[in-house]
């Protein structure tokens, strides 16, 4: 017995001994590493640094350690290849990346800026967009503090140079050899992606596989991951449109084989056979409704014209990256925004049902004008997809005003009436879509056009300063200037006869992309005593959820024999733009069996979904990323199972929407791929 227990104890001491050396050993190892790696390490660390600053300026969860997590595990995984390079030439290969990294937090910082949103490499067929549009950038979109993003190269330069100094590189080749540097740094990176998976949900993954929240991601992931998925998405969506269709045609033939054709109303067929007039007001926001300086409204025409027709005061364009494009689709299909990159970019030769090509069937004669270069957006492309019949484009005015980015709107729509004569002349029934240009940003060549004033006058004539030379004063201007505009047309299309037989539609195509700090300037600005709005909308705080709530824009539907009739008035249901084309075909006499939006007057309850996978009704604006909501209604109960519900729809609503984009899958039902039983439920 005693000899075993010496054994037992003899064992002990040696294998005590023998650990204590290994850890010893590796504790040694493990400064070495860190000790003759120190470029690397510079590189890793000021690249997280840079990804911690952009979610703090854009998503606030800068303290959070999950996407630090992800950015590092990442960093660490590109770091380990530049070990097949010679320790003096690394610097070139880690220089190389922390500037695509610095770009990568440039573009996003900027983007998110004016989109709320993260950029996409699906987005580039759509950097042409920008050709011309310069000044906006300069004046409107880029900051000082975005250029903070391109300090890590140069950090990392300058400790390259100490290094060199040092000799620190000849006493790191002795060490050295790069095949094993390069195990054990993938073996570091393992490790971290390891710690990195325990943290995520099923909720987490689903949202990195399906792309389309992608704040949610960057709260997630970070910023590096996002992009570096976005890349791999764009990649196999291009290479191969086959990845998931299985599913995306189930979910298809299951949604549309039950749905149901909405019951008529007291709206259906009140305008079939109308002409109808449609006006895309660019960057007009509903906010600046019913606003008034100096006792003067602001939107006149506006104002008298929403009164006298149906009005929605609680609508929204549900744009993402295409802005105007995406509204113009949405609004003509009831389908979403594609999720990655813009329908009119990138996938504009499918098949689309569309208000266009339903009343073209009815017999009408369908057409759109814009003072801008008809390539803009593809739109010499889609239009056609669309189903317009002709686009009458900057070639087809003559360019005798210029305000902001081309043709004035005062001599775009002067000139269109007299187009619209004679379509008119030629035709028994017409569609036709007025695109507005001059309200676009950066608002700044307005002052010269306007001489509205939105500084305050004081009774002993004196004037108070408040919003002149601000880039939401110049906004002002520039919506007054579009109100005006848009009253000059309806008087000339009054005294040429075409309001008689035409409704006029006219939507917000989207926000003006303002900067939180403008609307503080409007609401808050230390000079003015009280607020200019009605008392009863004073907005407290501009938090994320005041600015995403405000970005509603006006829509309406004007016909001159239905004028302060019981069919007109203010509707405060919140709706939309892919309610519009239900909503219109029930008036119209149309149906679109692929519509994903509603007739408004056909629902108790309607729900808005937007692109990022948001979404609000009447009583809640519901926030995806951060499961959480601000109530709208204060007297009314807020269930889980009403959360869950909406939640479902919205997420079912963006997939069934990018399945019939991606896949084509309108075309495949009339190829007889795809066997639908729908339209008539």
């Amino acid at each position: 017995m005693n000899n075993l227990m010496n054994k037992i104890s003899k064992f002990t001491l040696k294998f005590s001994s023998h650990l204590k050396k290994r850890l010893i050993n590796l504790f040694k190892n493990i400064l070495v590493y860190i000790k003759t790696n120190l470029l690397v390490e510079v590189f890793i660390i000021v690249n997280i640094i840079n990804g911690i600053i952009l979610r703090f300026l854009t998503v606030k969860n800068q303290f959070a350690i999950k996407p630090a997590l992800g950015d590092l595990t990442l960093l660490i995984a590109i770091s380990a290849f530049c070990y097949f390079i010679k320790p003096k030439k690394q610097v070139r290969y880690l220089f190389v990346f922390s500037i695509i990294f610095s770009l990568v937090c440039f573009i996003n910082c900027v983007y998110y800026s004016n989109y709320i949103s993260f950029a996409s490499f699906s987005m580039l067929s759509t950097a042409t967009e920008l050709t011309g549009y310069t000044d906006a950038v300069v004046q409107n979109i880029l900051e000082f503090k975005d250029f903070i993003f391109f300090i890590p190269p140069f950090i990392l330069l300058f400790f390259h140079i100490q290094f060199k100094k040092k000799d620190y590189y000849n006493r790191v080749e002795k060490i050295e050899k790069g095949r094993k540097r390069f195990l054990n740094t993938i073996g570091i990176t393992l490790i971290s992606l390891g710690i990195f998976v325990t943290q995520l949900t099923s909720t987490d993954l689903s949202r990195l596989n399906k792309q389309w929240n992608r704040s949610s991601i960057v709260m997630e992931f970070g910023i590096y991951i996002y992009q570096t998925n976005d890349l791999v998405s764009c990649i196999k969506t291009k290479m191969n449109t086959m990845f998931g269709y299985d599913e995306a045609a189930k979910k298809f033939r299951e949604y549309y084989s039950t749905k149901e054709k909405s019951e008529a109303n007291k709206y259906t067929d009140i305008f079939k056979g109308k002409n109808v007039l449609v006006i895309h007001a660019e960057s007009f926001q509903g906010f600046t409704m019913n606003l008034k300086f100096n006792d003067q409204e602001l939107t006149p025409n506006m104002n008298r014209l929403s009164k006298e027709g149906i009005y929605f005061d609680n609508f929204y364009a549900e744009e993402s990256t295409g802005t105007s494009s995406d509204t113009e689709f949405t609004f003509s299909s009831s389908l979403m925004p594609a999720s990655n990159g813009t329908v009119f970019m990138n996938y504009f030769n499918r098949k689309y049902v569309t208000t266009q090509k339903l009343l073209k069937e009815q017999g009408y004669y369908t057409f759109s004008m814009h003072g801008n270069n008809g390539s803009a957006w593809n739109r010499d492309v889609m239009y056609k997809y669309i189903g317009y019949d002709k686009f009458y484009s900057k070639k087809d005015f003559e360019i005798d005003e210029e305000i902001g980015l081309g043709l004035s709107d005062k001599s775009f729509f002067r000139q269109s009436v007299e187009k619209i004569k004679d379509i008119n002349n030629e035709h028994d029934k017409w569609y036709g879509l007025l695109v507005m240009l001059t309200n676009h940003t950066p608002f700044s060549d307005i002052k010269n056009y306007s001489d509205y004033s939105v500084d305050l006058n004081n009774e002993d004539g004196t004037v108070t300063s408040y919003l002149e030379g601000s880039k939401m004063g110049n906004y002002l201007k520039s919506v007054h200037y579009a109100d005006e505009a848009i009253g000059q047309l309806m008087n000339s299309l009054e005294e040429e006869g075409l309001l008689d037989d035409t409704i006029v539609v006219i939507y917000g195509d989207h926000d003006a992309k303002l900067k939180t700090g403008e609307f503080e300037r409007l609401y808050y600005n230390e000079n003015i005593d009280s607020i200019l709005i009605d008392p009863n909308k004073k907005i407290e705080t501009i938090d994320d959820y005041t600015y995403e709530l405000n970005r509603k824009v006006p829509f309406i539907i004007w016909s001159k024999d239905k004028l302060n009739t019981d069919y007109t008035g203010t509707f405060n249901k919140v709706m939309g733009m892919i309610d519009v084309s239900p909503t219109l075909g029930n008036m119209l006499g149309f149906y679109n069996q692929y519509a994903l939006g509603v007739d408004i007057f056909s629902v108790d309850e309607n729900v808005i979904v937007f692109p990022d996978g948001n979404w609000m009704t009447n009583k809640l604006y519901y926030n995806s990323s951060k499961k959480e909501y601000r109530q709208l209604e204060q007297d009314t109960s807020i269930s889980i199972d009403y959360i869950d519900k909406y939640s479902r729809h919205a997420e079912l609503l963006i997939d069934l929407s990018n399945g019939i984009i991606d896949y084509d899958l309108i075309k495949k039902v009339d190829e007889g791929d795809v066997q639908l039983n729908i339209g008539e439920n």
